[in-house]
């Protein structure tokens, strides 16, 4: 296969990082035969720098031209004034938009390495495995937003706005996630207060009993989801909720883990030729600029992405599975960050660990 990956380092570590998942896909295309072609452009922070914005055209016709996308971070103290015109986010929300990713994917897997690592206690922490998806192009973030003159001295508005076709698509895109999984499928809303959690409610019921009657489905709200993934995290297998709601909870979910810096993402649009679909493809964490360029962050979020990447952009799944397994087994053999090391033991820079991941990554014939 013949791939063009467009890369966006983005700010903070997420250079760092986007180069060991570089290292892992040019590894994947040694092993497999495979000829993956990168070029890199700019998002975020660094955009707002050299150009004035933070999503230059020049970036989008690069995604736009290109099989996937791999991401790092974007953001950091130098861009952080919420009031000005122009911010790093806005990049983010722009090239989400720009591609049509509608749809994110954020699986959270148990290692049995990283039990020690996770603010819970070990026994609510046996069998968890879930996948968070979360509405991504609609909610309030997307929403008409304004600021005017009050009374009192200001008053702000921030929309929240749902159409029936963004729900029916994202509970779609969850429902088929479930149905390859336990066939259990939890639907979070805040319906005993909000209109558009009431339509999310009546339309997500509707898909389910229209088109997929063998998918279990719960109802929740977000403040109870919120409760009982700490409480109860094992008892969930696929989760599908609005924007916002996903942006909390999946932050919230990763604490299971131990660690953002071992968790990935699909962000994703729709089905194009097969079952390849067009993603962008990030670590769940931050810039970190505390850490920028100290060689101390945590690579296998990203390198786990580069394997989400595989699978649904490029539909190689066994690839996908030999990225996966090369990082479970240095996770195995303690080959970690500060982040997610055990008490005493040996930590290991960025470089290290992202070496050590490309040299466990085996081929078909090795």
């Amino acid at each position: 296969m013949h791939a063009i990956i467009t890369t966006l380092p983005g700010d903070g570590i997420g250079p760092e990082v986007v180069a060991q998942g570089v290292a892992a896909l040019q590894k994947v295309a040694s092993e497999f035969g495979h000829t993956f072609e990168f070029c890199t452009a700019l998002l975020g922070g660094c955009a707002i720098d050299a150009t004035g914005t933070a999503l230059p055209a020049a970036t989008i016709d690069a995604c736009t031209g290109s099989h996937a996308v791999l991401l790092g971070a974007v953001g950091g103290p130098k861009w952080d004034d919420p009031n000005a015109k122009v911010r790093p986010e806005q990049g983010l929300l722009g090239i989400r938009k720009a591609l049509g990713l509608f749809a994110n994917l954020r699986p959270v897997t148990m290692h049995p390495r990283l039990i020690p690592a996770s603010p819970l206690r070990p026994e609510r922490l046996a069998g968890v495995d879930m996948v968070v998806v979360r509405e991504l192009t609609g909610g309030i973030y997307f929403g008409e937003k304004e600021r005017s003159a009050h009374e009192s001295g200001e008053m702000a508005m921030d929309a929240c706005v749902y159409t029936t076709g963004e729900i029916e698509r994202i509970v779609r895109n969850a429902a088929e996630i479930a149905r390859g999984r336990k066939r259990k499928l939890v639907s979070v809303d805040k319906a005993n207060v909000l209109e558009t959690s009431r339509l999310w409610r009546s339309t997500a019921t509707r898909v389910m009993r229209d088109e997929f009657p063998d998918v279990a489905l719960e109802h929740m709200l977000v403040d109870s989801c919120a409760m009982h993934l700490i409480r109860r995290p094992a008892d969930f297998d696929v989760i599908v909720t609005e924007n916002m709601f996903g942006d909390i909870l999946t932050d919230e979910a990763s604490m299971l883990a131990g660690s953002m810096g071992m968790l990935p993402s699909a962000s994703l649009g729709a089905a194009g030729h097969g079952a390849t679909r067009m993603g962008l493809y990030e670590p769940i964490h931050g810039s970190a600029p505390d850490i920028a360029g100290k060689g101390i962050a945590n690579p296998m979020a990203t390198m786990l992405s580069t394997a989400l990447l595989l699978r649904h952009s490029l539909g190689l799944e066994a690839e996908a599975q030999a990225v996966e397994r090369a990082v479970y087994a240095t996770l195995d053999a303690g080959i970690v960050t500060g982040d997610v090391a055990a008490p005493g033991e040996t930590v290991s820079d960025t470089a290290t660990v992202g070496a050590a991941v490309v040299a466990r990554i085996q081929g078909a014939l090795a």
